[in-house]
């Protein structure tokens, strides 16, 4: 379904992250020339025609992809996903109340500090004892029916680990799901609004993907400025400044990318097949390679794992440069190794890598 690697390096980045290759070849073509205008895509204004086309694309291919109800509006913001941890607790955590978060990670840990500017934070669960290695049980939670909101992020890049099911929660319901959007399909019904950097699975870095329920954005905040209420932004069909023109374009296109593999659900079948080949090989390395996350909770974005110590795993690092397989290494908070295995990540490359660890295990073992 993807396109194999070839002359390319097999590229194992966490974020900014692979693109499939078709898309990279059609924004080659049109940087240079846009609808055959003799203008470049990065020099047209915004308000050009061909631009307002880009974006209305964007909105109905995300709608059409992702299957999203008429009852929420999309929206393309700057600040990627950092910025939404303090719009969203400007426009929602009034005066007097609380915010639920489930704290999975690193990233679920930020938004939790931008929070606490501005109201109280429950933190419902939280993982940092264990470093972040599971997800909780979805009925161990208490969440609060008398908060603003409730919030987690759907799967932990750093780490390793996904909801693998939605909560169930008394309030609206957000989600941080930057490193899986789209690569496998939404519970709209349990969610008010989800959002995603794009760098890791919809395109560049530059912009935000923002999907939230009407009713919740009529709830947000208009006391704050500008830049930062979602429904200037909504009103403005997320041209209120000028935008993120080549990022949106280029998210538009992988939308339209993610349609031609067949959608959600052939995106979620075919991730779970790319990434077992390369948990099949920690599993029968007889202990050579471990997870850091617990079998249940295991991202089929991003596998994070160790070698018996820090030397092999220097030693894998240098040998897997070698055979063109780079950005193995894993984050400093958890070191060992970390393969990111997106949408547009070809199974032919989680082929290679496991083969490959088969091999080093052997050799090394």
């Amino acid at each position: 379904m993807t396109s194999t690697i070839s002359t390319r390096t097999t590229n194992f980045s966490a974020g900014p992250a692979i693109l499939p290759e078709s898309v990279i070849q059609q924004a080659q073509q049109d940087l240079w020339n846009l609808d055959e205008t003799g203008i470049g895509l990065l020099e047209h204004s915004h308000r050009d025609k061909s631009i307002t086309r880009i974006f209305d694309e964007a909105k109905q291919l995300c709608r059409e992809v992702g299957n999203v109800p008429d009852d929420f509006e999309v929206l393309f913001l700057h600040g990627g996903a950092s910025m939404q941890f303090a719009m969203i607790p400007m426009a929602f955590l009034d005066s007097g109340k609380s915010a639920d978060y489930a704290n999975t990670g690193t990233w679920t840990n930020k938004a939790i500090k931008e929070a606490r500017r501005f109201g109280d934070v429950n933190v419902v669960w939280d993982g940092n004892e264990s470093n972040y290695n599971s997800i909780p049980e979805l009925d161990s939670i208490q969440w609060d029916s008398k908060a603003a909101y409730s919030y987690y992020c759907s799967n932990n890049t750093i780490y390793g680990t996904r909801w693998a099911r939605t909560p169930s929660t008394p309030t609206p319901l957000i989600s941080d799901m930057s490193s899986e959007m789209y690569s496998r399909p939404i519970d709209w019904d349990s969610h008010d609004m989800v959002y995603a950097g794009a760098q890791k699975n919809l395109g560049p870095a530059g912009v935000a993907v923002v999907i939230i329920r009407k009713s919740l954005l009529e709830k947000a905040s208009t006391d704050n400025p500008s830049m930062f209420r979602y429904d200037i932004h909504a009103k403005q069909e997320s041209m209120f400044n000028t935008p993120p023109v080549f990022a949106v374009y280029f998210v538009g296109k992988v939308f339209a990318w993610i349609k031609s593999q067949g959608g959600l659900v052939s995106m979620e079948q075919m991730n779970d097949r790319k990434a077992a080949h390369v948990y099949d090989a920690i599993d029968n390395s007889g202990g050579f390679f471990t997870g850091h996350s617990d079998a249940k909770d295991r991202s089929t974005m991003n596998i994070t794992f160790r070698c018996p110590n820090e030397e092999l795993e220097a030693a894998f690092i240098k040998e897997a440069a070698e055979h063109e397989m780079v950005n193995l290494k894993g984050h400093r908070s958890v070191g060992g190794l970390r393969a990111s295995t997106y949408n547009a990540f070809p199974e032919s490359g989680c082929l290679k890598l496991a083969e490959f660890m088969n091999e080093f295990a052997r050799k090394n073992g």
